[in-house]
């Protein structure tokens, strides 16, 4: 058996080891996908058992693609017959057989989230409650957990806690929509993506014989990435294994990171309390990174409490260290970041597709795209849409353009009736009609709508054209900054996104204010005379027709740290290393929040191969404002040996905080990561809890030697106050954080005297 001798100890140990319940910790780049393979290669080949026997589950369709097509190569055409796919598909093809006996038809519709958003749309309609409470959105983010933990429209209507929670997010009539969206998809014959899993655990558990049916089908289960399984999909394969309990899990405690989609870490956690006669094998060796970047990410999980414990290795070079690198903006670490990969290409002959910038939002990629495209870098982003594409800056973008040119067809139908203001397709096309027809600007008729359409739809349009009047005389008085930040406030386009607090609904938000933050930097920067608001627009059009036609199959990859799991990379960029940014403000408020993001710079350093660079920002715009940035907590937590300052840094400024640079000997310029007590709290330590009584002061007054306190900080003296222009910062030394630099008009302070 050839194969196995292409395999080390532990990975052959995994492969031979067929029978009972067997847990693979994989660590990053040690070939796990190998093993799975070369597992059921092993069951087929060298055991003989029927591939129809065997179901393997993934969460990717490319993943289980990839695995059939390498299971193919070694034992033929049978690999064909395994029952391998995602967790949704396996279990919709199960549910095509055995539908009728939850009294759904065998050919029922899959909704897609845009059919599901639009049945709620409808149903929150039909009960007159305001669908600005009730978003779309938000109402199936909702019901997808709900989906997610087992908990039925009926199990959510009469559980107090639940609704609680709904009263006291002003959205009682939650349970109700959920009642409501659920008959309607019985009713339509039709499920979605969450009920596939949903209805799966409800045939096994009302039919005992349909679940012992597929019990004895599948006598070996393997589940791949099972630290991403949530409750509903570690239960179904629970049960399946049930009889023969010959079940493999494949997994890496430190790479999950999908809580916020209901995946539950302690599904890989606690495995072994399920199965005691459990056999655990660890795949330490690293292929695929240097053992620098090893080293790194060893020292980065480590401070981990959570995890199951494993040492990772490599027999790798040691190659180069990991570059820090320091920018005094946004804008200069995209710079930076293009130029590196202009020179590293020339340098090593490499190609485009050899790089990768991870971020840790989708706002992020602006100030890199504008620096990649002056630079003729080709990129792709993955998992979204390149910035200026997304929908939400497409619809700002209309606003803008439709009132410096009101004649432009495309931005007028984009924007007409958004946000929603009773004007309808037909309206719409009746305007067009009679521009046309008349031929008279588009403009003219939208002046006088009431010619065109009576009632209340005329009377919208003209509310729209007083709008965009109004508009017109911002762009002509101010700035384009100015302009456009009137604009999106008075159009209603900020107020829509803001009030959508699902992920996609603030990502989409933060976009808009990222297009923001680059109109400011455009009005900021000296070298622009023209500050107008149409200036920008001619700028941005330059820029995202540049590449429009390009050839993108070589190119540098974008993407979110999030998307970028299970890919690899010569060279990786992880940008935007700022407290408050990465770890997310959002994900400090409890060590298990802080832990997953931990396991997230884990994921990001184990992407790169051969060289790995952290870049960070002093300033970064942020809602308009240019605000101070200090370095991530991570970046302390990085073994020093394995870091150095680089040399591409271009600001002349010391290094804030705990970071400066070490003269180590035979070193060319190594980074110390020193933790000075005075101005870092431990990451182990848990956030500052504020007081009971705690209640933001008026800082107007503010004054040296106050003793204040912060929600996040906890207590502190002022050190220094200072006035920039319209903006009051205060100097405050924190008795656990340091000294921290905080605008007034941003932070919530309590004066304590």
């Amino acid at each position: 058996m050839t194969y196995l001798e292409e395999l080390n100890p532990p990975q052959r140990e995994a492969v031979e080891h067929t029978d009972g319940p067997v847990m693979i910790i994989a660590g990053a780049g040690s070939g796990k996908t190998r093993v799975l393979t070369y597992r059921i290669a092993h069951l087929i080949y060298a055991k003989g058992v029927d591939p129809f026997q065997i179901l393997s589950l993934t969460f990717t369709n490319k993943a289980a693609a990839e695995m059939k097509h390498r299971i193919e190569s070694l034992v033929g055409l049978d690999a064909r017959n395994t029952w391998m796919g995602t967790f949704h598909s396996v279990f919709a093809k199960i549910l095509r057989v055995e539908s009728e006996k939850i009294g759904y038809p065998s050919n029922f519709t899959i909704y897609d989230t845009d059919d599901s958003k639009s049945l709620i749309r409808t149903i929150v309609k039909e009960m007159h409650l305001d669908d600005k409470v009730y978003k779309a959105g938000t109402v199936l983010s909702r019901i997808s957990g709900a989906k997610n933990r087992l908990i039925s429209w009926q199990a959510y209507l009469n559980d107090p806690f639940v609704k609680a929670d709904d009263e006291a997010a002003m959205k009682p009539k939650m349970g109700e929509i959920y009642q409501k969206y659920q008959e309607r998809l019985f009713k339509s014959g039709a499920m979605d993506f969450d009920d596939l899993l949903f209805n799966t655990n409800v045939l096994f558990r009302d039919h005992i014989d349909v679940l012992n049916k597929y019990q004895q089908r599948f006598k070996y289960v393997m589940v791949d990435e099972f630290q991403d399984t949530n409750l509903s999909q570690y239960l179904i394969t629970k049960k399946l294994a049930a009889v023969h309990q010959n079940i493999c899990v494949v997994g890496d405690d430190a790479q999950s990171i999908y809580a916020f989609r209901g995946a539950d870490i302690q599904n890989i956690l606690n495995f072994e309390k399920d199965y005691p006669d459990l056999m655990v094998v660890k795949l330490e060796q690293n292929y695929r990174s240097t053992k620098t970047i090893v080293d790194a990410a060893n020292s980065i999980i480590d401070k981990n409490q959570a995890q199951l414990k494993k040492t990772v290795w490599t027999s790798n070079p040691d190659g180069d260290l990991i570059e820090l690198v320091k920018a005094t903006s946004d804008n200069e670490e995209g710079r930076i970041v293009a130029n590196t990969i202009f020179e590293e290409k020339n340098l090593k002959k490499l190609q485009n597709s050899d790089f990768a910038i991870l971020y840790r939002t989708n706002s992020q990629s602006r100030a890199i795209e504008e620096a990649l495209r002056k630079m003729n870098i080709t990129y792709k982003i993955v998992g979204g849409l390149s910035f200026y594409q997304r929908k939400e800056i497409k619809d700002l973008m209309a606003y803008m353009r439709f009132t410096v040119n009101p004649v432009d067809e495309e931005a007028f139908k984009r924007i007409i009736n958004y946000p929603k203001r009773g004007i309808g397709n037909t309206s719409v096309e009746k305007i067009l009609v009679g521009a046309y027809d008349h031929d008279v600007p588009l403009w003219e008729v939208v002046q006088n709508a009431h010619s065109f359409l009576p009632g209340r739809a005329g009377s919208s349009v003209d509310d729209f054209a007083t709008m965009i009047k109004a508009f017109q005389i911002e762009v002509e008085r101010k700035d384009a900054f100015e302009a456009a930040n009137s604009i999106a406030k008075q159009s209603g386009l900020l107020r829509e996104l803001y009030e959508d607090k699902t992920i996609e609904g603030l990502n989409r938000y933060e976009n808009v204010q990222e297009l923001l933050n680059a109109i400011k930097e455009y009005v900021d920067n000296e070298e622009n005379e023209d500050k107008s608001l149409g200036a920008f627009l001619q700028e941005i059009a330059l820029l995202t027709d540049n590449d429009r036609d390009k050839d993108t199959t070589d190119s540098v990859t974008l993407m979110t740290i999030h998307s970028s799991k299970g890919l690899e990379f010569n060279q990786v960029f992880v940008v935007g290393m700022e407290e408050d940014l990465f770890p997310s403000q959002m994900m400090m408020q409890s060590r298990e929040d802080l832990e997953e993001e931990r396991r997230l710079f884990y994921v990001a350093t184990t992407r790169a191969m051969e060289k790995l660079y952290l870049t960070y920002a002093l300033t970064r715009y942020r809602f308009g404002r240019l605000l101070n940035c200090e370095p991530s907590r991570f970046l302390e937590e990085v073994n020093p040996n394995c870091i150095k300052v680089s040399k591409k840094k271009s600001a002349t400024r010391e290094m804030p905080g705990a970071l400066r640079k070490e003269g180590l000997p035979g070193s060319s310029g190594f980074i110390g990561i020193k933790k000075k007590p005075e101005t870092r709290v431990a990451s182990t330590l848990k956030v500052h809890t504020p007081s009971p009584d705690f209640k933001p002061s008026n800082t107007n007054n503010l004054q040296v030697e106050q003793l204040v306190e912060h929600p996040k900080f906890g207590y502190g003296k002022v050190q220094k106050i200072e006035v920039e222009g319209l903006n009051k910062k205060a100097t405050i030394q924190f008795e656990h954080f340091g000294e921290k630099t905080l605008l007034l008009s941003f932070a919530k302070l309590r004066i304590i005297d």
